[in-house]
C-alpha cells in the first residue's frame, strides 16, 4: 500500500470473502488494497473499522467512497435494496452509516428478476462499467464465477437474466466429492471440447457422464489432467445448453477473470461465437466510476 496516495474517492468491490479497494482520481485507479474482511465475516458494526484499515493512508481529508457487492445485502453495512428488471444497472445509490467523520459511503443495489426468480449483486456493476464503456451496446452479457450470469442487454437497460452455479458446481465436484480423487491441476483441449459437446449434444445424460471421470481414471488410468478439463466441459456444456435461448444468434460479450473468459470464449467459439472479452475489474471500477458521477 502507498502511504503517499491521497485518493479523491474511494471505489470498494466488498464480496463475501474478501473487500477490495481502489485510491480513485477521477477515473483512474492509483492505489489498490486488498483483505479478507467480507461480508460474511463481519457484523454490522465491523465494516467502518475493516474500511478504514485498508483506506486510512489514503484520506487528506472527508472523502466519499462507492461500494458494490455484498456489502449492500440483507447481512451487510447497508442494505440497499434490489431494483426489479428492466432497469438501468447501478442505478441507485444508498447511504451507510458512518461514524467517522471524514467518511462518506454510499452502496450500489443489487438487481432482481420476479420471473423466474433470480438476484444479482455485484455484476451490475460491471454491466454499467461496459455500459459506460459501450453505451450503445445490444446483446449478451456472460459474466462467468462461481454463480455465473447471462444477462440481455436493450436500450441501455438490463432487461432479464438468469444465473447458472457452474462454478460452485465444479468446486464442490472437484473438491468434496468422490472424483476429488480423479481430478488433477492440468489441462486438456481435447478433452474439454469432447465433454462440452457430448454434454450439450444431451444434456440429460450428465449424471451418468460424470461418474465415468472416476470409473476412467479407475479402470482405464486417465490423466487427471483430463479428467479436470472433462469436469470443465462437461458442467458448461450443460450450462451453454440451457442458456441457448440467450446466446444463439446473439452478440455476445464476456466480462470476469482471464483464465475463465478464455474458457468460456473457447466454449463460444465451439458453437460458432466469437465473444468479445473484459476485465471484469475494469468493468467494476468503470460502473462504480459511472454510478458516483450520475448520483
Amino acid at each position: 500500500m502507498d502511504a503517499a496516495v491521497t485518493a479523491e474517492w474511494i471505489a470498494a468491490d466488498w464480496g463475501t470473502s474478501n473487500l477490495r479497494v481502489w485510491a480513485m482520481r477521477g477515473r483512474e485507479a492509483v492505489a489498490e488494497a486488498t483483505s479478507d474482511a467480507g461480508m460474511n465475516t463481519l457484523d454490522r458494526d465491523g465494516f467502518e473499522g475493516a474500511l478504514l484499515a485498508l483506506i486510512e493512508p489514503w484520506l487528506g481529508g472527508p472523502v466519499e467512497v462507492i461500494a458494490c457487492g455484498m456489502v449492500g445485502s440483507r447481512q451487510g453495512w447497508v442494505e440497499a435494496p434490489y431494483q426489479p428488471v428492466p432497469c438501468a444497472p447501478a442505478g441507485r445509490l444508498v447511504k451507510a452509516p458512518t461514524s467517522d467523520p471524514r467518511l462518506t459511503v454510499r452502496v450500489l443495489s443489487g438487481v432482481l428478476q420476479a420471473d423466474p426468480p433470480d438476484v444479482m449483486r455485484g455484476e451490475e456493476t460491471q454491466i454499467a462499467g461496459l455500459l459506460a464503456r459501450e453505451p450503445g451496446f445490444d446483446g449478451v452479457l456472460c459474466l462467468p464465477g462461481t454463480h455465473s450470469k447471462w444477462a440481455r442487454i436493450s436500450a441501455g437497460e438490463l432487461c432479464h437474466f438468469r444465473t447458472a452455479m457452474t462454478g460452485e458446481l465444479y468446486q464442490l465436484l472437484a473438491k468434496q466429492s468422490v472424483l476429488r480423487h480423479s481430478v488433477g491441476d492440468g489441462w486438456d483441449d481435447d478433452a474439454f471440447a469432447d465433454a462440452l459437446e457430448e454434454t450439450m449434444a444431451r444434456p440429460e445424460r450428465i449424471a451418468t457422464a460424470l461418474f465415468t471421470l472416476r470409473a476412467d481414471g479407475l479402470l482405464n488410468g486417465d490423466a487427471p489432467d483430463k479428467a479436470r478439463a472433462r469436469l470443465s466441459g462437461l458442467l458448461l456444456g450443460a450450462e451453454l445448453a440451457a442458456m441457448k435461448p440467450y446466446w444463439l444468434g446473439e452478440r455476445v460479450a464476456l466480462i470476469g477473470a482471464s483464465g475463465l473468459t478464455q474458457v468460456y470464449a473457447q466454449a463460444l467459439k465451439s458453437v460458432g461465437l466469437d465473444a468479445d472479452i473484459h476485465d471484469g475489474t475494469e468493468m467494476a471500477l468503470a460502473g462504480l466510476a459511472a454510478a458516483r458521477e450520475g448520483a
